[in-house]
Formats: structure tokens, C-alpha cells, sequence
């Protein structure tokens, strides 16, 4: 009989006779079918006449296992014609199109003879096992996959002529739609216990997610209802089987495609919601991006409740995935406010993204707190990323400080330590990994970003800068962190007060005073005796001694009374070698009682340091000595200033006048220690100018007539603005008017014509705080002949801003900065982890004595800048009688040196 005849005769049949004959008659219709049509016609007798009389036990080895292969085999060939002739398609070429077109549908066909398999397995009652599904599994994935994978790349393929079929197309892909759905129901009523589970049973329910999971990643951007679905799907039946699947199924292929998929839908969410950004008062809620938005939103929320929960189900299989999790938190918070790189957004869809986006990264991290792999991750010691990651990783580090109080002290001391085994993976304590991250946030700390405050007594929530916010919650932590892990928070205060970044320097500093406020008194006490050692172990001026000095100095505040007096017998300010770190200190920190014998005992210790240098040969080498002590005086007078006993005043006026005869031009343009001594000196001339007498002001003034032309540095000519803005305060004596007042317009004008932006700025203020105080007003229009100078002194009393620079320019010029500043910075930590003694302070240089020839050079250059002072006040007006007697005695002096005499 042909094989068309038994087809015919087939049709015929009744249930009873197809049961009755199935036996003979199946394998021949399996293996004489060969055309395409004729197989799809064969599948469906097959289906319809034979299926249900096949029992569950051999419908996968007589039917399923001898139908499938083929069955898979005619849909390669259908939808390889259609990629091979697709190109061709146009409205002309109607054969092509007809045959195009019968090709689909034949696949619509062969998809319904796999429905009906699917269908059919579902509504036996028995119970199912993989065993029994397992060519039915292979097929409907291959399929499946194969029929999205087509449909996606539709319009590519068919070349602009998608329209002509995309009526079958899309009945395709509703069919492929309807077979997946059902499938999944049917994988779903699987019994796969793990006593009588075989080896091939699990490794084909491996397969079985693996292929699942690549029809996810085609359908990802195709219907956002399968798309969730079949990730429902996968979680559910990886759950399901936990016992038998854990070490075997892809966790990190599962992982990567949930964060690749909520990265997308986050980022679309995002597109949608730019595209939504309207002025204020216009609304959107009725828009078709709007409703897009509202899917997108909620697809973007259910892939992270998916994640959650597939983590804390699998957690422990995970450890090679927490690299993306935390790459995944960072990303989502760079693109969210307040992120630089974030876009910007309405008010609305803002709002709801954020209902949903730190909702879910917030359980996510609830879920790895106490997952190792994830701390060694975060915790990394070379953990480098670009920028734009630099404030997640500080929120990130904020969050779990967050939670860590309720967490058991195993956990706090697994984020707050280092290593404790030579093993395991090096990773910092969290306290420095935050402030390292801190100091990469420059443009977010200079704009500054805005982040939620705390609530407190029912006051409205507050905006806070990120400093703020970081310090708000570090402080908080600190209240709770066991005793057993504060070393660790010391040691990151130090490192992080040590650090070249100020704004991080500064955070622990301001931590660290939270830390002696909180603590009992004798820790406070402690740790100033600490920081003070510290202080006068630096030598030479570095950023460390800054950082240091300024802690010290908050520090001493917060000391108990009896703790201040102990301090001050400690350190004695009667000693020499204290002077360096009282002059970092403010006087008004100690208590009263303290106050006036201190500021005593340091004026005097200072001044004696002077005297002897200053009848020793005035050695180079030993003027970082006298500038010191001059620094401690200058800390006294700013803390006192002309409330100073008069006998205090008397001797620090006459400490200046002799120090100025021994200093010339000269040394301090070649001298870096006498350009320090010059510059203390101008601060004491200033917070002192009621007391010094009119001749040491006009020689000063002289003084700085002759080295401001000479372009000195920066601290001087600052220095020099000072004494000048203070001379505003006094009324100069007629007897040095004609020496004074025609020199300050001079230097005024030079002062505010200088290019520096920082020195131009100090000289707007000294001269406007000289403008409004000065009894002399003729010197101030004289130093604004120039009109450049008139309008920059004018717009500065304005309050003109002169250059308004646009949000966005000022954000990307903060980026550019941010880039050079973390390239500078890392250099730094680079350095000092390679050379540790690479950023300490340069050693003292030991004495040298200056050779003979600077020695007669020094000492006339000092007699010629005395002759010159005394020479301007014999012009202004008659001298005393004794000063002639006391010329004719110079005058022999000078005789006796040019003939040899002693």
C-alpha cells in the first residue's frame, strides 16, 4: 500500500481500530514519511489518531523519541528557507511572496502539532517524570528559541518588506507565545525526587534551565509580560529543585542575565522618563511614554525582587557572582540622583524610580551582609573604577554601615577589620575603604550634591551636602561599634588624617572630636597626648603637620580641667622644644586659670629663643628655631592680642625691632627659612600695630617698598596685606607721614594689580578693611588711579560676580579636576606603598655655618639697610642732639675698619 493510500486509510479509522492497530501500522508512518508536507501531515495523524492510546510509560521511547528528531529537523529546514530567501521579498516578486508566506505558515502548523503534545501531556493524571518529556523537551526549546530568535531579527531579515508577512509572523509568534506558556505548566508538574532521580535526570533539568535561559536573553526586549514570565519560571523551578540542582545549575549565567535585564529596563525607565521631562505644571501622566514608563517601571521592579530572592535562596553558590551584584548597585545608583552622571529627570517619574530602585538594592544588600565573598569584594584594597562610581561606592558603604548595628559582632568585625589570615583575600577595614572613596568624590564635594537628612522631633526632612551626610552617618556608626574593633576605627582616623586629601582629612577630624565628645574624658586625654607626640615628631612643614595641628587644636577643647593641666605640665611651654606644638594650639582651649601663665611662659620662652639667636653669629641654620618660637608668639597674639600684659607687649616689640635690622632683601629672596621669618614677622607688626612704635612701622614699609618689586612668594605678600590692612586702624605720626603715606598707595596698587587670583582677593579685603578704618583718606583715592583697579575694587564691594559659569560647564570642568585629582592621589598611595618614607617630611638639614664671605656679607648688608632707616628719619624732621655724638662715633668705627685697626 502506498504511503498516501495508508494516510487515507488512517483518516478513517475510529479510536477503536487506530488502538487496535497502532502497533504495525506507527512505524511505518515514521519512517516512509519524506517530503516536508507529507511530515507535517504524518505529525498531525500521529497527534491526533495514535498519541492517546500511547501509555506515559512508552510514549517517550515509541513516540516521542521516534517523531521529534524529524519533527525537529523539518522546522531547521523551513526557517532556514526563510533566512536564505527572505532577502528577496518584495510586493513584485508575488511568487516568492506565496512561498514565503506558506513556509510560516507551515511553522504556525508545526508549532499547533507541539501544542497539542504539550497539551496532551498536561492532562494525564498520572504523575510526570523528566523521563518521560525528554525528546518533547528538547523539541519545544529548540523551537521556541529558534522561533523568537527569528521573529526578533524580522525586520533585518526581511529586508523593509516585513509588512508583507507580518500578519503570519505575528501568529507565529502568538503561537510560539501560547507553546512556551504551556510548556512551562508542564515542565512545572515534574516530580523529581531525589531518591529515585538519576544522574541523566538531573543533568537534562540542567539543560533544561540552560535553555531557558537563552530563550530569556532573546525575548528580553520582545514582550515584557514573557519576558517576566519566563524569568518566574526559571527561579521557580530552580527553587523547586534546590535539593537536587544547587551545584549543578549556572548561577552565574542566572545572575548575569537578572542584572544585565535590570540594567536595561532600569536604563529604558530612565530614556522614558527624559523623554517625559516637561516644565513644571505640565502634566504626563496621560502620554504613551508615561504608560511605557509604568511597565517598564514595574518589569524593572520584579527582575530585583527576583534577584533578591533567587540570592537568598542560592546565596551560598554565588561567590563568583558578587562582582556583578556590586557593579550592578553602583551602576544603578551613578545613574540615579544625586549622581553627576545621572540624567535629569521631572519631579514625578524621579519620584517613583526612586520608590523603587533603593527599595530593592536595599534588600539586596540585606541579603549579602554576611556573605564573605561580597565584604572581600566591597572591602577590595585595589578596587579601582572610574569616577562616575566613586559616590555609589560611598552610599554603598554608608548603607551597610546602616545595618551593621544589628548584625552580630562575627559580621561587624568581618567589615571593620583586615585580614586576619595570610589566605584570605586582602581587603581593607571598612572605615578607610570609605574614606578612600570619599576623597574620589571631589566634583560631588565641591558642588555640593544634596541627599536625604535625618528626621528628628518631627521636623520636615531636611536636604544635607554629602559631607555632611557621610559624617552624620559615621558618627552614628561609631556610637555602636563594639570595643574590641575601635583600634580599627583609630587606625583609619590616623590614616585618614594623614591622608594629602583636606576634605577627607577633614571628615576624620570631625569624627574623631565626635569620638571625644562621646567617649569618657581620659580617651580624649589619650589621644591628645597622642596627636601632640605626633605633632612634634613632624619635622618640617608637610600636609600631615596640618592635619594633625588642626585636630590637636579642635581636640584641646574638648579636654577635662584636670586633663588641660596635666597637658600643659606635660608639654611645659617653659621648654623650647614644646614651642612647636604650642604654636599650633589656640590659648582660649584651656580654661582660664590656664590661660594667662601659659601665654605667658610661651611668649617668654619664645622670646629668649630669639635672643639667642640673635647673639649668636645669626646662623641660617638655626632660624628654623627662632621662626618656631616666632609662630608661638603669633598664636599668643591672635589668641590676646593687644590685651597682653604691657610687659609681654614691650618685649615682643622689642624682639621686632631688632630681628628687622638683621634681615635684608637679599636672604629673603634666596632664603626659604627667612621668607617664613619675614612673614611672622609682618603677622606680629599686625595684630600689634597699636603698640609697635611709629619707627619700626616706617621700617617695615620701607622694608617692603624694596622686596614687593621683586616679586617675592605668595605667604609674604599675604603676610604684607595684612600688616597693611591693619595700618588702617592707627593713626600715623607726623613725624614718619612724609616716609609712610606716600609709599602705601604704591604698594597698594601693586598688591591689587598682582595676576594671582588668591593674592588679588586678599588685597580687595586688606585694602577695603584699610579704606573704611584709615584716618589718612588721601592715600586711598591715590591707589586707585589706575581704572582697571578703581572697577575690580568697586565690583568687589558690589559684590559683583564677574564670570557666571552654567551648571553643566561648572560640572564638567568639576569631572575634568576630579580625573586629574584621584590620577594625583593614587600616585601618592602608589608611592607610599612601594616607599613608605616617600611622603614623610624632609629631615632638618644639619647646621651649616655660613662660610666667611656670606658672614661679612650678611653683617654689611645689615648695616647698610640700618644706615638707610636712619638716613629717612633725619630728612623728616630735626634729630636729638645725642644722635650726632653717636654718628661721629659710627664714623670712627668705620674709619678703623677701612685702615685695619681693632
Amino acid at each position: 500500500m502506498s504511503q498516501n493510500s495508508l494516510l487515507e486509510e488512517v483518516c478513517q479509522w475510529n479510536e477503536e481500530k487506530c488502538k487496535r492497530k497502532m502497533g504495525p501500522v506507527l512505524p511505518e508512518l515514521i519512517q516512509r514519511s519524506e517530503s516536508g508536507s507529507e511530515q507535517l501531515r504524518v505529525l498531525k495523524i500521529l497527534t491526533d489518531k495514535f498519541l492517546p492510546h500511547i501509555s506515559l510509560a512508552e510514549i517517550e521511547q515509541k513516540f516521542f523519541s521516534q517523531v521529534l528528531p524529524k519533527a525537529i529537523t523539518l522546522f531547521d529546514e523551513l526557517t532556514n528557507d526563510l533566512s536564505r530567501q527572505a532577502g528577496g521579498l518584495s510586493s513584485q516578486n508575488t511568487d516568492l511572496q506565496a512561498t514565503l508566506r506558506n513556509t510560516i505558515q507551515s511553522q504556525v502548523q508545526l508549532l499547533e502539532v507541539l501544542m497539542n503534545l504539550v497539551h496532551h501531556m498536561c492532562t494525564l493524571d498520572k504523575a510526570l517524570a523528566l523521563a518521560n518529556i525528554h525528546s518533547l523537551s528538547s523539541a519545544v526549546l529548540h523551537v521556541l528559541k529558534n522561533t523568537f530568535s527569528h521573529c526578533k531579527d524580522s525586520e533585518t531579515l526581511y529586508n523593509g518588506h516585513l509588512h508583507l508577512v507580518a500578519d503570519l509572523l505575528q501568529s507565529l509568534f502568538k503561537e510560539a507565545y501560547s507553546l512556551q506558556k504551556r510548556f512551562m505548566e508542564l515542565l512545572d508538574q515534574i516530580v523529581l525526587e531525589s531518591a529515585a532521580a538519576s544522574d541523566e535526570d538531573i543533568a537534562y533539568m540542567v539543560t533544561v534551565v540552560h535553555s531557558v535561559l537563552e530563550i530569556c536573553s532573546v525575548i528580553s526586549k520582545m514582550d515584557h509580560a514573557l519576558h517576566a514570565n519566563t524569568w518566574k519560571f526559571l527561579i521557580k523551578i530552580s527553587v523547586k529543585h534546590r535539593v537536587l540542582l544547587t551545584s549543578k545549575l549556572p548561577h552565574d549565567e542566572l545572575v548575569a542575565g537578572l542584572c544585565e535585564d535590570i540594567l536595561s529596563s532600569f536604563n529604558l525607565c530612565l530614556q522614558l522618563a527624559e523623554q517625559m521631562h516637561q516644565p513644571a505644571g505640565v502634566g504626563y501622566t496621560n502620554t504613551t511614554d508615561s504608560k511605557l514608563f509604568q511597565k517598564t517601571m514595574k518589569l524593572c521592579r520584579f527582575f530585583a525582587n527576583t534577584l533578591v530572592h533567587y540570592v537568598k535562596e542560592f546565596i551560598d553558590f554565588l561567590s563568583k557572582s558578587c562582582h556583578l551584584l556590586h557593579h550592578l548597585y553602583l551602576q544603578m545608583y551613578s545613574k540615579f540622583p544625586p549622581s553627576l552622571y545621572a540624567p535629569v529627570l521631572s519631579d514625578g517619574p524621579c519620584d517613583q524610580i526612586a520608590c523603587v530602585v533603593p527599595v530593592a538594592l536595599d534588600a539586596l544588600i540585606s541579603q549579602l551582609l554576611l556573605f564573605r565573598p561580597f565584604v572581600e569584594m566591597v572591602l577590595l584594597d585595589n578596587l579601582d573604577f572610574c569616577s562616575e562610581l566613586a559616590l555609589p561606592q560611598c552610599l554603598l558603604l554608608v548603607n551597610i554601615m546602616d545595618k551593621l548595628p544589628s548584625q552580630s559582632w562575627e559580621v561587624q568585625s568581618l567589615w571593620c577589620s583586615s585580614n586576619q589570615f595570610p589566605e584570605e583575600k586582602l581587603r581593607l577595614p571598612l572605615f578607610r575603604v570609605l574614606f578612600l572613596n570619599f576623597q574620589r568624590c571631589y566634583a560631588e564635594l565641591s558642588l555640593p550634591v544634596q541627599l536625604p537628612g535625618t528626621m528628628s522631633n518631627g521636623k520636615a526632612q531636611q536636604s544635607i551636602s554629602l559631607y555632611e551626610y557621610v559624617c552624620t552617618h559615621l558618627c552614628s556608626f561609631i556610637t555602636s561599634l563594639p570595643a574590641s574593633l575601635f583600634p580599627e576605627l583609630e587606625c583609619s582616623l590616623l590614616d585618614a588624617v594623614l591622608s594629602p586629601h583636606m576634605l577627607t582629612a577633614l571628615l576624620a577630624t570631625d569624627a574623631w572630636c565626635f569620638v571625644a565628645r562621646y567617649g569618657s574624658a581620659e580617651l580624649c586625654a589619650h589621644h591628645v597626648s597622642l596627636i601632640a607626640q605626633l605633632v612634634k615628631s613632624c619635622c618640617g612643614e608637610c600636609y600631615q603637620l596640618s592635619h594633625l595641628c588642626l585636630l590637636l587644636r579642635r581636640m584641646l577643647f574638648l579636654m577635662a580641667a584636670d586633663h588641660q593641666v596635666e597637658f600643659v605640665k606635660k608639654f611645659s611651654p617653659k621648654e623650647a622644644s614644646n614651642l612647636l606644638l604650642w604654636r599650633q594650639v589656640s590659648i582660649k582651649a584651656l580654661i582660664p586659670e590656664l590661660q594667662k601663665p601659659v601665654t605667658s611662659d610661651i611668649t617668654r620662652t619664645a622670646i629668649d629663643q630669639c635672643i639667642r639667636w640673635q647673639s649668636s653669629k645669626h646662623a641660617l641654620g638655626e632660624l628654623e628655631k627662632v621662626n618656631v618660637a616666632l609662630a608661638a608668639v603669633v598664636a599668643v597674639c591672635r589668641a590676646h592680642g593687644e590685651a597682653l600684659d604691657s610687659e609681654l607687649q614691650l618685649s615682643i616689640t622689642e624682639t621686632l625691632c631688632q630681628m628687622w635690622t638683621v634681615l635684608t632683601v637679599e636672604q629673603v629672596l634666596s632664603q626659604r627659612c627667612v621668607q617664613q621669618t619675614i612673614a611672622l614677622l609682618l603677622s606680629l607688626v599686625a595684630l600689634l600695630i597699636r603698640v609697635v612704635g611709629a619707627t619700626l612701622i616706617a621700617q617695615v614699609i620701607l622694608f617692603l617698598s624694596s622686596l614687593l618689586p621683586l616679586n617675592p612668594p605668595d605667604h609674604i605678600r599675604l603676610a604684607a596685606l595684612d600688616f597693611l590692612g591693619s595700618l588702617g586702624k592707627i593713626a600715623i605720626p607726623p613725624n614718619v607721614q612724609g616716609t609712610i603715606l606716600p609709599k602705601l598707595p604704591c604698594l597698594f596698587t601693586s598688591l591689587l594689580a598682582d595676576q594671582s587670583w588668591l593674592i588679588l582677593q586678599h588685597a580687595l579685603q586688606g585694602f577695603t578693611l584699610f579704606a573704611e578704618e584709615t584716618c589718612h583718606e588721601e592715600v586711598v583715592p591715590q591707589s586707585l588711579e589706575s581704572r582697571e583697579t578703581r572697577t575690580k575694587v568697586v565690583s568687589f564691594l558690589n559684590k559683583v560676580i564677574s564670570t557666571v559659569e552654567s551648571k553643566e560647564l561648572q560640572v564638567e570642568r568639576l569631572k575634568r579636576e576630579n580625573a586629574i585629582l584621584n590620577a594625583h592621589f593614587t600616585s601618592l598611595r602608589v608611592c607610599a606603598v612601594n616607599d613608605p618614607g616617600v611622603l614623610q617630611p624632609s629631615a632638618k638639614r644639619a647646621r651649616q655655618e655660613q662660610c666667611e664671605e656670606q658672614q661679612y656679607e650678611s653683617a654689611l648688608q645689615t648695616a647698610e639697610n640700618a644706615f638707610k632707616t636712619l638716613q629717612t628719619l633725619l630728612h623728616q624732621g630735626p634729630a636729638p642732639e645725642w644722635i650726632m655724638v653717636r654718628l661721629q662715633a659710627l664714623q670712627t668705627t668705620i674709619i678703623a675698619l677701612n685702615t685695619g685697626k681693632q
